[in-house]
């Protein structure tokens, strides 16, 4: 049966999450879920809601405010065959449990010589935009796609959310899965009743266009969706491709869009220096440089520490400014 004869469900971001989990529990009971409050109290944003009750204890844990003992213990049971799928309640409470992440999560299929995998999934809410304090707004997907080993998906849509959380949990290797919490319950979407697999690292075109691409992902597909439509009264046609997975990188389709189109504006919501905007740009120069009519604009985060209320609005890329990139790059 194609996914377009399927039952499907109308279902915001976070509770795709959930009926993925529950999709993937019910499938294979080597599949668990642990994490600070994932349990009992179905999760700070209540992604695992009504799991303890299904599935039990034993493999919906409520595990001890330690980011670094989740981790490793996740390592650990992947290695020996079980899949794991932990939670760090915000990204940024992460980086406790970094050495695991970097030292045996993503290094312990090479450091084994392929005897191990790892076949876990870490989930972690990022980005900023709810009015949270400190740790709680971080958007630093380039420490995880910067790692050899691990793959790291961002989606923006509930469809593309469940399928790419399927096929995270059924990759024999590490994964590491931002969800933009900003979004969670922003809209809702046509979501399949039963089990789906969308692939990871491949991108996907949200908006055809012929003078201009903006590369996306996660959280900042929505404002650039939102731009280009604005910008469309004003006769410049936008393209809009949202990479959804951001290692490894759908390089092809990056190219051939800007092929087409010669101009390309880059979003997301971290910071400048060192963010995937630079990366995905040197990629442009190294493989599509003839086609270049332009420089590539980015529009991102600053380079300065999250902020706090006040200043959010200003920090995080919006609509206009993602249009003011647009026309920056259109218009040179």
């Amino acid at each position: 049966m194609s996914t377009q004869d399927q039952a499907t469900q109308n279902l915001t971001i976070v509770q795709s999450v959930r009926d993925a989990l529950a999709t993937e529990m019910t499938r294979d009971d080597d599949v668990l879920v642990m994490g600070e409050d994932v349990g009992k109290n179905g999760g700070v944003f209540r992604a695992t809601e009504g799991l303890h009750d299904e599935f039990g204890e034993d493999r919906v844990i409520d595990t001890p405010l330690a980011e670094s003992g989740i981790v490793g213990t996740a390592v650990g049971m992947a290695a020996m065959g079980l899949k794991p799928v932990p939670e760090i309640q915000f990204s940024g409470f992460a980086y406790p449990g970094f050495d695991q992440i970097v030292s045996h999560m993503a290094r312990l299929r090479t450091r084994s010589r392929s005897r191990y995998t790892l076949p876990m999934v870490l989930r972690a809410p990022y980005g900023g935009g709810i009015r949270a304090p400190e740790h709680h707004s971080e958007s630093k997907e380039a420490f995880y796609a910067h790692e050899a080993g691990l793959k790291v998906v961002m989606p923006s849509t509930p469809y593309d959310t469940k399928g790419l959380l399927i096929s995270a949990i059924r990759d024999p290797d590490p994964v590491v899965f931002m969800e933009p919490k900003l979004i969670y319950r922003a809209f809702r979407g046509e979501v399949p009743e039963d089990d789906y697999e969308v692939p990871i690292g491949e991108a996907t075109t949200r908006r055809e266009g012929s003078d201009v691409s903006v590369f996306t992902y996660g959280a900042m597909t929505r404002p650039s969706l939102e731009a280009a439509e604005e910008l469309a009264d004003e006769g410049i046609d936008a393209e809009v491709v949202d990479l959804r997975t951001v290692s490894p990188m759908d390089r092809e389709a990056i190219v051939e869009s800007f092929e087409k189109t010669g101009r390309a504006c880059v979003v997301h919501e971290a910071p400048k220096t060192g963010g995937l905007a630079g990366e995905i740009t040197a990629t442009l120069q190294e493989e599509a440089l003839l086609y270049q009519e332009a420089p590539v604009r980015r529009v991102t985060g600053y380079d300065v520490p999250y902020p706090l209320y006040a200043l959010e609005d200003y920090y995080m890329p919006n609509a206009a400014r993602v249009a003011d990139g647009i026309k920056e790059a259109v218009e040179f």
